[in-house]
């Protein structure tokens, strides 16, 4: 049993997708096991070569996260429409109990970076 905690995801039309996640699970991991209806998100399965898992988090949050971007996935953030100074790809961000009642904005467009 894994401790859980809770993740919104609010989408652009102002939808908001409450659900709960494991610590330990990565954003990406909480859209595809709670089957939340985000269209074309997470293409790539987290290997780092799309932008589609592209999220935008409140500034507190955002500072909290446990770790920075990597290089590489700072390469597919320049390619996400719509990116901010809070910008980052779900499938990089790993949930830990400090994170209970996570706010996260998904942006209008999902670009693949792949296409």
């Amino acid at each position: 049993y894994k401790y859980k905690v809770k993740v919104t995801f609010v989408l652009y039309d102002g939808k908001r997708l409450e659900t709960e996640a494991k610590v330990g699970d990565t954003l990406l991991d909480v859209v595809v096991n709670n089957d939340l209806n985000i269209e074309g998100y997470g293409a790539c399965e987290g290997t780092l070569t799309c932008s589609t898992c592209h999220v935008v988090l409140k500034p507190e949050d955002f500072n909290r996260l446990p770790e920075e971007a990597c290089d590489e996935e700072r390469d597919m953030l320049d390619l996400a429409y719509g990116l901010t100074d809070t910008s980052r790809l779900g499938c990089q961000i790993t949930l830990t109990k400090e994170m209970d009642g996570l706010e996260i904005k998904v942006p209008e467009t999902i670009n693949d970076a792949r296409s």
